[in-house]
Formats: C-alpha cells, sequence, structure tokens
C-alpha cells in the first residue's frame, strides 16, 4: 500500500508538471512556473504523509495479526495440555481394571476348581443314590426310566385333553355363536322349492295299448325316436308308462316333450316324429335361455357372456342326488352373498361365483374331467376373472382355497347340499355309511355302543365309565372324528358326541 501511495503520489505530480509546463509556456510562464513548484511541492509533501500513514497501518496490522496467531497458539497448547491430562487418567483406569480382570481371573479359576471337585462329588453321590434306589426298587434304571416316560405321558395327555377342552370352550364361545348367528341368516333368508328329480324320466301313457303304436311295425317308431333323440326309450311291463333314459338332461327333456307331443297328437310315425323333435328342440332351447335369464335376473348379476347364461340355463334339467343343479346354484348364490354381507366382503363377487360354481356339471357328460375344473376351463373361455375361476375350481377341493371368497362359496355349497331334504341317496348307500360310521366309532378302546343318528350327520358314543374318564373323552371325540374325516366322504359335517355316565345303586332294606 505504501508503494501504491508513492505511485499515486508521482502521477498527481507528473501531471500537475505538465500542466505547469503548459502554463509556463503561456503568456504569464514565470508565474506559472512558481505555481508548479509549489504545486509539486505540496504533492510531494502529501505523498510522503500517506506513505508513512500506509508505513504506520501496516505495523499496526502486522502486531493484530501476531497477537492472534499468539492467542491461538497457546489456547491449542491448552486443549493439547487438557487432552494429555485426559489420556493419562485413561490409562490409569485401564491398567487398573486389568488388574481387577486379573484378580477375577485368578478366583474364577479358583471357583472352577471347586465346582468341577463338587460336580465329581455330586456325580459319585447320584450314581451311590440310584444303585440304592434301584436295589430298594428292584428295578433297573431303563426299567424306572420307562415306568417314569408311562407316567408323564399320561399326565401330559390328561393335561393335553383339559387345554384342548378348554380351548375349544373358550373358541366356541366367539366363533359358534358368530358362525351360527352368520349361517342362520343366510338360510332363514334363502328359501328355495327343491323337486326330486332323476337321470331318467318317466312318461304317462293313456293306456297300454299305445305302447304297441311307439313300438310300431317292427319297431320302426321306437328305433326312428331313439335314432333321432339320441336317447334310450324302455317300454316295459310298467302299467300306463314309459321311460326315458339318457344322461344327456337336454336330450332326456327334448324327447320327454316329443313324446308328449305325438301322444297328444296321436299320429305316430318317423316323419311325424322327426317334425315334432325340431319343435321340441326349439321349445327346450326357448326354456334354456328363458331359465338362464331368470337365474341372472333373479341373483341381479350383471355381464355373462351370452353362452355362460345359456349353459347356466341347461342346469335346469340336470340333477345332483336328487337336488335341481340351477336351484341349488341359485341357492349357494344367494346364501354365499348373505354371508359375504355379514363379513363385509365382497358381496357380487361371492354372488356370482356361487351362481356360477357348478356350470362345468352342463357339459360334464360331453368332457371328461371334475365338473370344477371344466366349469373353470368354460369361465376362462368365457372372459370371467380370475377371482372368480379361483372359487369355481376350488369350491370342492381341487385347489386350497386363497380368497375368503373362495371359503365362503366352498361353505354355501356344503350347507345347500347338506340341509335336510336337500338331496337324497339310495337305501343301501346310506345304510352302508350308516355302518360305517358305527365301524369307526366303534372300533376305539374303551367303546360300549354307538348309534348313528339325523341321517348320519350325528354319531353317539357311549363309553365304559370304568376305562374311559372325562379327560380321555375329549381325546376319543377328537380321534373318532379325524379318523371319519381320513376314511369316509360325506357332505356336510358329522357331529360326534362322547357320553360317558357312572351311576351308583343302592337299596335301603
Amino acid at each position: 500500500m505504501v508503494f501504491a501511495y508513492v505511485i499515486i503520489a508521482i502521477v498527481v505530480g507528473a501531471a500537475l508538471g505538465f500542466v505547469a509546463r503548459k502554463l509556463l509556456s503561456d503568456s504569464q510562464g514565470d508565474r506559472a512556473r512558481e505555481s508548479a513548484e509549489r504545486i509539486v511541492a505540496d504533492a510531494e509533501r502529501h505523498a510522503e504523509t500517506l506513505r508513512k500513514e500506509a508505513k504506520l497501518e501496516a505495523k499496526d496490522e502486522a502486531y493484530r495479526l501476531k497477537s492472534e496467531s499468539e492467542a491461538e497458539a497457546k489456547e491449542r497448547r491448552k486443549e493439547v495440555t487438557a487432552l494429555e491430562t485426559r489420556l493419562m487418567q485413561r490409562e490409569e483406569s485401564i491398567e487398573r481394571r486389568a488388574e481387577g480382570l486379573d484378580k477375577r481371573e485368578h478366583q474364577m479359576s479358583s471357583t472352577q476348581g471347586q465346582i468341577e471337585k463338587r460336580a465329581k462329588d455330586l456325580e459319585d453321590a447320584i450314581a451311590e443314590e440310584k444303585t440304592r434306589l434301584e436295589h430298594l426298587a428292584g428295578m433297573t434304571g431303563d426299567e424306572a426310566k420307562s415306568v417314569l416316560f408311562s407316567r408323564i405321558e399320561d399326565d401330559v395327555k390328561h393335561e393335553a385333553a383339559a387345554y384342548i377342552r378348554d380351548s375349544e370352550a373358550r373358541a366356541r364361545e366367539e366363533a359358534d355363536k358368530k358362525a351360527r348367528n352368520i349361517i342362520g341368516i343366510a338360510i332363514q333368508r334363502v328359501a328355495a322349492d327343491h323337486t326330486a328329480e332323476s337321470t331318467v324320466s318317466v312318461v304317462h301313457i293313456p293306456s297300454d295299448d299305445m305302447k304297441g303304436r311307439i313300438i310300431g311295425r317292427e319297431g320302426r317308431n321306437i328305433r326312428a325316436f331313439e335314432q333321432m333323440t339320441g336317447i334310450n326309450l324302455i317300454i316295459d311291463d310298467t302299467p300306463e308308462a314309459v321311460i326315458l333314459s339318457s344322461f344327456d338332461p337336454v336330450r332326456r327333456e327334448t324327447a320327454r316333450v316329443t313324446l308328449e307331443s305325438l301322444l297328444a297328437d296321436g299320429r305316430i310315425h318317423p316323419a311325424r316324429i322327426e317334425e315334432m323333435f325340431n319343435k321340441a328342440q326349439t321349445l327346450v332351447d326357448q326354456q334354456i335361455r328363458e331359465a338362464g335369464e331368470q337365474a341372472v335376473f333373479e341373483t341381479q348379476i350383471h355381464g355373462l357372456h351370452a353362452e355362460l347364461v345359456r349353459t347356466l340355463g341347461r342346469l335346469k334339467f340336470r340333477t345332483s342326488y336328487g337336488q335341481n343343479v340351477l336351484k341349488h346354484s341359485l341357492e349357494v348364490s344367494y346364501l354365499a352373498g348373505v354371508m359375504a354381507a355379514e363379513l363385509g366382503v365382497d358381496i357380487k363377487l361371492a354372488k356370482r361365483a356361487g351362481l356360477l360354481h357348478d356350470i362345468g356339471k352342463a357339459i360334464d357328460h360331453e368332457i371328461e374331467g371334475p365338473h370344477a375344473l371344466i366349469g373353470t376351463d368354460l369361465a376362462r373361455r368365457l372372459g370371467e376373472g380370475k377371482e372368480i375361476l379361483h372359487c369355481i375350481e376350488a369350491h370342492h377341493g381341487d385347489v386350497e382355497a386363497q380368497t375368503v371368497e373362495a371359503v365362503l362359496v366352498q361353505a354355501a355349497d356344503a350347507i345347500s347340499a347338506s340341509r335336510p331334504g336337500a338331496r337324497r341317496e339310495t337305501i343301501e348307500s346310506y345304510i352302508k355309511r350308516l355302518e360305517k360310521l358305527e365301524e369307526v366309532a366303534s372300533s376305539h378302546k374303551g367303546v360300549e355302543r354307538v348309534y348313528a343318528m339325523q341321517a348320519g350327520r350325528e354319531i353317539r358314543v357311549m363309553v365304559k365309565p370304568d376305562l374311559i374318564n372325562d379327560t380321555d373323552s375329549v381325546v376319543l371325540a377328537r380321534d373318532i372324528a379325524k379318523q371319519i374325516e381320513e376314511e369316509m366322504d360325506y357332505p356336510g359335517q358329522i357331529k360326534v358326541m362322547v357320553i360317558r355316565e357312572s351311576r351308583a345303586i343302592d337299596y335301603a332294606k
């Protein structure tokens, strides 16, 4: 900065000199020269003053910087001294801890030796006591273990039975109440009329003389009828009746309408049979379409493919164990919807899946495989969503149910199929099922008598009170139920009730 001031002063002086010289050139040369000299002298004095001031300022700045550096260095020395002090204290603490650890290690070594000595003494004492106990009890160690394990097993079994009984009681307080409420509401709100149908249709005729006309000369009428309709026409000794037999329910219905039209008309010959058959086909197709549309309307399900609606209508002529499949599907749809509403899940999805769950039964006589998988493939081809497909394929356990709606469809299907009067079975299979139930229950130890009740929906087991106690009754009921699940096929559920009764009788003489 001093040099800068000097340079500025020189520049100013030069300028002033130039001006002075310029003035000297004028008419007032002498006077201007004197003035210029004075100006130069003043500029030199001013520049010297500036130089001195700058020098003093530089000295002050240098002194200030030096003072700050010394103060900072002093502060750093204090921090280093404090850090050294802490390090020394920490080293002393670590040394003290090391000495303490050495002492503890020495003590632990001494204690370990004492423990090992006591353990050896204890083992010797246990061996001696074991030998004396074996001598007193007259049993070896293995025999004693076997007896002890047997007693522990019995105790654990009884405790487990008591725990199971308590857990089931607690669970029933909530689960049974809620389940009964939901199912009760669903069943109460659903009312469907079911008629008993079979795989054969019986057509009544005015008289037995009509059988000859149906057969025709050398059997031409009956052959034409069977060839045209694709069903078997059975004419036997049954008075005033003939039987139409076919696994295809639509064909059987078409044949029934055709035969009734021929009987009403009275003219029976191959040409007339063909004419009536064509009219019957048209009528049955119309009934199928109307039945499907009516089912969709009643359940308020929209967006179904037209072919699905028609296939759904074919279920009107399909029965399962005497239960009409279309009415069963409607009932399952209602039940699933009601239970979905109670549980707060998708009602429309549950109703749609319930209506379509047995759609495969309409074509299972045409395609091989389980009707659940047939229905799934059909619904997939006709644009149904993944949730609906899963409910259809899982409703009989072919795949594991992954959604709440699929479980609801399973439950609704079981409720509709297993409620009293929904289905019928042959007397032979019914008796065999009851006998199998009683056989399974009677095979367990301690069972005295077994009674199958309520058409096989409940089984009561009387046990011998001296062999089965109260806790064993719980275990026995669970074992019988598990064996029934593994060995038998049945709709719905079977209640297993174990009854234990003990009586004390005396006489006053």
